[in-house]
């Protein structure tokens, strides 16, 4: 009998481990997906900069064009008044 209660006191402790094991790995796997998902996060805030600094970009070459086109209007005028003036 002491053979046996031995034998049922070290599965108690091999059980007791087991769990404690499972309990630690559902918590690191718990973190691995915050971890992941903050990662992600990142991911999408460094995508956002991104895409603010792509915009800015796109407003001042929107104003270049915008000012290269009221150039090329000018220049255009000014020369159909010199071809209207020389006639």
């Amino acid at each position: 009998m002491d053979v046996f209660n031995g034998l049922v006191g070290e599965q108690m402790r091999i059980m007791e481990k087991l769990l404690y094991l499972q309990g630690e790995l559902e918590r690191c796997e718990e973190i691995e997906a915050q971890l992941q998902i903050l990662q992600k996060e990142t991911e999408l805030k460094e995508v956002q900069i991104e895409i603010i600094n792509m915009k800015e970009e796109l407003k001042e070459i929107q104003k270049i064009f915008e000012i290269q086109t009221e150039k090329v209007i000018r220049v255009y005028q000014e020369n159909e008044l010199k071809l209207s003036s020389s006639s």
